[in-house]
C-alpha cells in the first residue's frame, strides 16, 4: 500500500482570503515503511509574506523571490503523488491549500476520499490529550530536537514516525507471516537460537536418603501410603 505523507507551509490560514502555498514536502511510504523517496519544493507566492507567517516557518520574501511559481512545478508534484492516499496533520488545512492551488489553475482537485488526517486519528486514540505534532512526537519518544522552525519536509518526516505509531506502532512489521521472505527470516531466527542445555543429574548422599526415610516413617497415614483410598 503506497501512501504519501505531506506537509505544507503557507502565507497564512485561508486560501480563499488570498493566502498562498509556499512550500510542500512529501515522503513516500509503502506498507508503512519509508522508501527513501521524497518530493520537496518552494513556491513564489505572488504576494508578500506576512510577518506572523514568517515567524512560524522563516520563509521571507527575499528567500522566495527566485523560487518557481506553483504552476511551474505542478506536473512533477502530481506525478510524485500519483493515486496514493495522502496523509497530513490537520489534513483539511493542507488539502485546502493544495486543492486551492490546483483549482486556481483549472486542474482537477484531489478527492477528499484520499485524505487521512492524523489529528483526527490522535483525537480518537488519545482523547483529551494534546494533538500537535510536537506533542505527539513527545508522547512517542520521537526526536524533534532539530525542529527549530516549521519546515514542510522535516515535518512530513516526523509525521511518518507519528503515523506509524498511530497505526499500530513499530511492531507493525511483526504481524502474521505472509510470504517466503518472512518465512525464511523466522527459520533463521530458530536456527540461531541457543542450544538446549543437557539435563544435570545430582547424586544424593546416602546419609540424606537415610534421614529422609526416617522422616517419612514418622508420618501418619501419608497420601501415598497403602491405606490411602482416595
Amino acid at each position: 500500500m503506497r501512501e504519501i505523507i505531506f506537509d505544507t507551509e503557507t502565507t497564512g490560514l485561508s486560501f480563499s482570503n488570498g493566502d498562498r502555498l509556499v512550500e510542500i514536502g512529501c515522503v513516500e511510504m509503502v506498507n508503512r515503511v519509508e522508501t527513501g523517496r521524497t518530493y520537496h519544493a518552494y513556491f513564489h507566492p505572488e504576494r508578500s509574506m506576512p510577518a506572523e507567517a514568517q515567524r512560524i516557518h522563516g520563509l521571507s520574501d527575499a528567500f522566495l523571490s527566485d523560487k518557481p511559481k506553483f504552476h511551474e512545478k505542478v506536473e512533477e508534484l502530481l506525478a510524485f503523488i500519483g493515486d496514493a492516499k495522502l496523509v497530513a496533520h490537520n489534513a483539511t488545512f493542507d488539502f485546502g491549500f493544495l486543492n486551492g492551488e490546483l483549482n486556481r489553475l483549472g486542474r482537477e482537485i484531489i478527492s477528499l476520499e484520499r485524505m487521512i488526517d492524523t489529528v483526527a486519528m490522535a483525537r480518537q486514540r488519545h482523547p483529551g490529550a494534546k494533538h500537535s505534532l510536537d506533542a505527539l512526537c513527545g508522547r512517542y519518544g520521537i526526536d524533534r530536537s532539530h525542529r527549530v522552525l516549521h519546515g514542510a519536509l522535516l515535518d512530513a518526516q516526523l509525521l511518518c514516525q507519528v503515523y506509524v505509531e498511530l497505526t499500530g506502532g513499530r511492531q507493525i512489521g511483526l504481524t502474521l507471516v505472509s510470504d517466503d521472505v518472512e518465512v525464511a527470516a523466522s527459520v533463521e531466527i530458530v536456527r540461531h537460537a541457543a542450544p538446549a542445555r543437557p539435563m544435570r543429574v545430582f547424586a544424593v548422599p546416602e546419609a540424606e536418603l537415610a534421614r529422609h526415610a526416617a522422616f517419612v516413617a514418622k508420618l501418619k497415614n501419608p497420601l501415598w501410603g497403602a491405606d490411602a483410598s482416595g
